[in-house]
């Protein structure tokens, strides 16, 4: 299926099963650089592996970790112009707008 999505690049969140794993494949086939991002670094890297195509990277990083996550990220952005797409696949808090959440309230959500 042609999306019109080549070339375009995207940050997969909770990417290494189910999915998110599917989704980053999926965008992949389509001709998309897709940035993986989970916690698990070898998890990360066997999923890498299975995405057709070619400069795909990943980054490892925990929600529950905001400064480290925030560093991450700026730490990319050095040397990536950023993303046209982004896959939240990582929970989020019951109800709501996401911006008005607390770290407490997402990590009800994951526990």
């Amino acid at each position: 299926m042609e999306l019109g999505l080549k070339n375009k690049t995207a940050l997969v969140c909770g990417s290494t099963q189910g999915i998110g794993k599917s989704t980053a494949i999926a965008l992949a086939k389509e001709g998309v650089q897709v940035t993986l991002m989970a916690r698990n670094e070898d998890r990360l890297k066997e999923v890498i592996q299975e995405l057709p195509g070619k400069d795909h990277g990943y980054l490892v990083a925990d929600f529950f970790e905001p400064a480290k996550l925030q560093k991450t990220i700026s730490e990319y952005l050095i040397d990536h112009t950023g993303f046209h797409i982004l896959i939240n696949n990582t929970g989020g808090p019951r109800s709501g707008l996401i911006k008005d959440a607390s770290l407490e309230e997402f990590r009800k959500a994951f526990n």
